[in-house]
């Protein structure tokens, strides 16, 4: 599977452009479910708190929302590409699934802790060295209560990671990935602010918590599809997640998908077409 490239990096990279805006908006919201409730007693007001509030839970939760901040989900391709993403690392199973990759010629988008990688520089340096891409998933992975961080919480999660795999790469990385797939309003103020892209996914296997990898890789490939961006995991405690990725490296091979990196430089006319 070779690297593909794409002209439409532009397009592809939309960081939030106004998420000011949301937040005003929910703002106002509860200034009118205030008054309603002034006005009309609980019989109106707690309808309306809860169609006002039970959006912004869903589109906290889901991994997939855009309600609340913009989110790519898949690529815009007829052709028979997937883009990997790898949550959590840098980790102990890093080096092997660099080198899994490279036996397959397949590239894969890494997305890194800040903490972890300033920890492992040099595992960070293998990565970007052997062509792959490197993305922002927050300073420490505060997988319980990442969905209710407040602004300057969530700024320093998102901002000191950039800072920290900017340093260690010398590069900016232009694509994040919200721990547990969660964001919540203030997330797209600092995406905002660094010019970062939300990368969500729509093929994933639960391979992050307790799994097998067979069972992995059927969740997976039933929704592979061209264009298909693939949520995989590196150093869980279950220990499978090289197993997971080498048999879908050969499942992918197997049914003539290549692997692609967005922020590559190269054309790519059918993706050009498609957007």
């Amino acid at each position: 599977m070779a690297s593909w490239g794409m002209s439409t990096t532009g397009t592809l990279h939309r960081p939030p452009r106004r998420p000011g805006l949301i937040l005003g908006l929910l703002a106002l919201s509860q200034v009118a479910v205030a008054w309603l409730w002034w006005q009309y007693g609980w019989q109106i007001g707690l309808p309306a708190m809860l169609a006002t509030h039970l959006p912004v839970v869903w589109a906290t939760l889901y991994p997939r929302a855009t309600l609340l901040c913009p989110a790519l989900s898949r690529l815009p391709t007829d052709e028979r590409v997937v883009w990997l993403t790898i949550d959590d690392g840098p980790s102990d199973e890093t080096a092997a699934m660099l080198d899994l990759l490279d036996r397959h010629g397949a590239k894969a988008t890494f997305f890194l802790v800040g903490e972890r990688a300033a920890a492992q520089p040099d595992v960070v340096h293998a990565i970007r060295d052997r062509g792959h891409g490197i993305g922002n998933h927050s300073a420490t992975h505060p997988d319980t209560r990442f969905w209710r961080l407040g602004p300057g919480a969530m700024e320093d999660e998102i901002g000191r990671s950039q800072s920290m795999l900017t340093a260690i790469t010398g590069e900016t990385p232009r694509w994040y990935r919200s721990v547990v797939g969660m964001t919540n309003p203030f997330v797209g103020l600092s995406l905002k602010r660094h010019g970062l892209t939300r990368v969500a996914w729509s093929a994933r296997g639960f391979d992050g918590v307790d799994c097998q990898p067979d069972k992995v890789l059927a969740r997976i490939t039933r929704d592979i599809a061209p264009g298909a961006i693939v949520l995989l995991h590196e150093g869980a405690a279950h220990g499978h997640n090289v197993a997971i990725l080498a048999q879908l490296l050969a499942w992918l091979d197997a049914q003539g998908y290549r692997t692609v990196l967005p922020e590559s430089d190269a054309a790519q006319p059918a993706l050009v077409a498609a957007v």
